[in-house]
């Protein structure tokens, strides 16, 4: 399979959608989770699997904040050849929709418009008592646990394992991968639920997997690219 294939179905189509996880940012230099080097990877005393959760959160707001600022806010980071090339897509009318599990923020640096951020993202934050909202220079900036004026906690508006996935956010995702007639996936194992479940509300003619190793959607693909998301996208044509 070859990026000549992938430079025919995007020539073809109308209306296509990405949706991307995590191997998106990794050529950004924003480490991933499940890889052997990802974060899940990495020895803590605790796992970061039960850091980014809602009753961590709770119970240990210092350590929580303490983990986000070190390993979640990568500020520093900057758009990489997939994401400048999806806004060129959107741009051109090529590509409708970006539907990302990432929280960096990076395809809305690059210039996309439609952005459906699934997990949030870490550059919103709101104050849990009265609402008011902060940049993620306010997380920065504070010590400890983020206090608003009020002395509410400000925390970052991401989704932490235990909580929903924002009802508006998937329903702008789901109505436009149903309307795809192309849907590229890259960057992502397909293995977290809910979000990997998006896949199956897809009915067009032509699905494209681009990620580093296998995933289990492989086999419904039209065509497989086991090569970075950011070698693949940046060297289509537009």
């Amino acid at each position: 399979m070859s990026v000549s294939e992938l430079q025919k179905i995007v020539d073809e189509s109308q209306y296509i959608v990405f949706f991307g996880g995590a191997g998106v940012s990794t050529e950004s230099g924003i480490p991933d989770f499940r890889s052997a080097d990802g974060l899940y990877n990495q020895k803590y005393d605790v796992p970061p699997e039960t850091m980014l959760s809602h009753t961590y959160f709770e119970k240990h707001p210092e350590e929580f904040f303490r983990f986000h600022r070190d390993k979640m806010i990568c500020t520093w980071a900057k758009p990489n050849a997939a994401h400048l090339k999806l806004a060129e897509l959107e741009r051109a009318g090529k590509l409708k929709a970006v539907v990302t599990q990432n929280i960096d923020g990076l395809h809305q640096a690059a210039g996309s418009q439609v952005v459906y951020e699934l997990h949030g993202s870490v550059l919103r934050n709101y104050c849990l008592k009265c609402g008011k909202t902060y940049g993620v220079e306010f997380i920065l900036e504070s010590e400890g646990v983020p206090r608003c004026a009020c002395g509410g906690i400000v925390r970052p508006d991401v989704v932490l394992y235990e909580e929903a996935l924002d009802q508006e956010q998937i329903e702008g995702a789901v109505l436009a991968i149903s309307r795809a007639d192309t849907l590229i996936i890259g960057g992502t194992s397909l293995t977290v639920y809910p979000a990997a479940g998006f896949i199956n509300y897809f009915r067009g003619k032509n699905l494209v997997l681009i990620n580093r190793d296998p995933t289990p959607f492989d086999h419904r693909a039209t065509l497989v690219l086991h090569e970075k998301v950011g070698e693949v996208l940046g060297s289509i044509r537009v």
